[in-house]
């Protein structure tokens, strides 16, 4: 364009030379002082987050530790390497991050299996001082992780079972916890009255020492009780782990053992070696009596007939099998009172119990028989949140737990009466619906807020707290309420009638014709679910139990909304029951291999 044209069009030229060709103008950043009054703050707070966000270093050692040099690359000497270092809180949440899925792949290799044991069959104990590889050797005799092992020491504290084949024969063994005789503390004490009900009951006693370390007094007093025991005792020198530490198990004599073996349990050196001597020593085994056949007459065959062959307890199936007994996990936070429900739903002492949060660290088992059923009642670790657990133990103990919660077939949840219904509550709750197990919420306590209240308030009336833990807890809106106090024994047999109740509804069985029948009779046009996500239902069929699944062949394959899934189980629950088990849907479309 000419110089005379611009000077004509004058101040539309000087508009359109600045107006952008072709997009939105340009956004200029606002100032603070040319933005509203009540912004100002909130513009302030995002330009010094800003500012803050260009002074951190971009890059940091991890990342320069994996960069990979080309060709004459070469990486600056670690004197002149520029450094960067993370903010704290930045550090600790990834040190964390590790830590936990550290954890986690440490607990796959962890067994939460646990088969019926004889009890019949010979005991071997195996005792030491904390930290000298007694649970690392109960889990290579076992072929095992039933143990929790780390270099945290006193990580066991109650008595572990297993079961050992060797030779053709089984015994059974139990490990116990760290022994220190002479500490008159809470927790040690309570893990040597453990360890002496185990050694009481052992045919055979396994005492482990490092044989890295010296003697200390912990050994020579513990050796002293075992000798004075008349029992067969047996001495294993652990963690010889070359060939040239073997020669320092003979210092161990002066304990006055006869029987010295060196050992690596972490390896299995020497322990075929140490079997077959504890094996010698044990009971002669009994050989049972066949019984002799009695030949039926006519009159006992028609008396058979007539009765019919004996019913069969089917209990948790996918394809009908048997099963001989019900596994409830006990699932809680720390300090609700776990350990005492399980003492008092056995009869004894058990597990340890104490009023420190965190005491029980590998899950508890105890099989209790009543009524003609089998119940293995499981005692896990109190799950906390991930930022309140520091020591990899407790961080292994939370994931057993959750572990061990996934293999039973019943939870009880356990909530403390005085606290009431918690966040962390609400999320192991969460966990035991999500795995598909039947749940029992479990209020312990009750006599605490109740006639044993001491804080001058009124007594706790029971359906107002049931309404609010029913508040809190709005999706077990199916598992059985109890309100019992596990120190006091009070309620205690609820428990046994719920858990069998909430057992069998788990294994039940509804035919194909009264689902279709069931169908019929329910009114879809009552749940509150958008027409977008509706789905019409030829037919449904159960597919499986534990917990019960059905199928619903429909005209869409889409996912369930969630307002329908809880429409049509709540209909399903008033008709059939299937108290205390979550149930699950699958989704199959009639017409999709149709259209494919």
């Amino acid at each position: 364009m000419a110089k005379n044209d611009q000077k004509r069009l004058g101040k539309k030229h000087r508009q359109a030379s600045t107006r952008p060709k072709k997009g939105r103008a340009p956004k200029a950043a606002p100032t603070t002082g040319a933005v509203d009054p009540r912004k100002r703050k909130q513009l302030a707070t995002k330009k010094a987050a800003a500012e803050k966000l260009k002074r951190v270093p971009k890059r940091s050692p991890d990342r320069e530790a994996r960069v990979t040099l080309r060709g004459d690359q070469r990486r600056p000497p670690s004197s002149v390497r520029p450094v960067a270092v993370r903010p704290a809180a930045a550090s600790e949440d990834a040190d964390e991050q590790r830590d936990w899925r550290e954890a986690e792949l440490e607990a796959t290799r962890y067994s939460t299996d646990k088969e019926a044991v004889d009890v019949k069959a010979p005991l071997i104990a195996i005792c030491g001082r904390p930290n000298v590889g007694k649970s690392t050797l109960f889990n290579r005799l076992t072929g095992s992780r039933r143990s929790i092992v780390g270099d945290e020491p006193g990580i066991t504290r109650d008595r572990i079972y297993g079961e050992i084949e060797w030779a053709g024969r089984d015994v059974r063994v139990v490990d116990t916890g760290g022994v220190v005789p002479d500490d008159e503390a809470l927790i040690p004490s309570e893990i040597f009255r453990q360890a002496q009900v185990a050694l009481g009951e052992a045919d055979a006693i396994v005492m482990v020492v490092d044989g890295r370390t010296e003697l200390v007094a912990p050994d020579i007093e513990l050796a002293r009780l075992l000798l004075r025991g008349g029992k067969p005792v047996f001495l294993a020198v652990n963690k010889m782990d070359s060939v040239e530490l073997l020669a320092g198990a003979e210092n161990f004599r002066s304990l006055g053992f006869r029987n010295v073996l060196p050992v690596s349990a972490e390896h299995g050196t020497g322990v075929g070696d140490l079997l077959d001597e504890v094996f010698s020593a044990l009971p002669v085994e009994t050989v049972a009596e066949e019984p002799t056949e009695v030949m039926l007459t006519a009159e006992d065959e028609m008396e058979e007939d007539e009765d019919g062959p004996a019913p069969v307890r089917k209990l948790r199936t996918h394809g009908e099998y048997e099963q001989a007994e019900t596994k409830i996990a006990i699932i809680g936070r720390p300090n609700v009172g776990k350990s005492t429900l399980l003492n008092a739903l056995t009869g004894t002492k058990r597990a340890i119990v104490s009023p420190i949060a965190g005491t029980t660290r590998d899950a508890v088992d105890e099989v209790v028989e009543r009524s003609g059923h089998s119940f293995r009642f499981v005692d896990t670790a109190g799950i906390r949140r991930k930022g309140k657990t520091k020591l990899m133990a407790e961080k292994l103990s939370v994931i057993m737990a959750r572990k061990h919660l996934e293999a039973a077939d019943v939870s009880l949840l356990l909530i403390d009466a005085v606290e009431g219904v918690t966040a962390l509550d609400a999320n192991i709750g969460g966990y035991a619906h999500e795995s598909g197990r039947s749940v029992i919420i479990v209020v312990n306590k009750w006599d605490a807020v109740t006639t044993g209240r001491t804080d001058g308030k009124a007594p706790a009336d029971k359906k107002v707290y049931e309404e609010q833990v029913r508040d809190a807890l709005k999706y077990l809106d199916y598992a059985p309420l109890l309100f019992i106090s596990a120190a006091e024994g009070k309620g205690v047999d609820q428990v046994f009638k719920k858990v069998e109740l909430v057992a069998r509804e788990r294994r039940k069985r509804v035919s194909t014709g009264q689902m279709n029948r069931f169908l019929e009779r329910v009114d879809f046009q009552r749940a509150s679910v958008p027409m977008s996500k509706r789905v019409k239902i030829y037919y449904m069929t159960q597919a499986a139990v534990a917990p019960p699944t059905f199928v619903l062949f429909t005209d869409k394959d889409v996912k369930l909304h969630f307002s329908f899934e809880r429409f049509l189980a709540n209909q399903i629950r008033d008709s059939f029951g299937f108290i205390g088990s979550p149930i699950w849907f699958k989704v199959r479309a009639r017409n999709k291999k149709k259209a494919e």
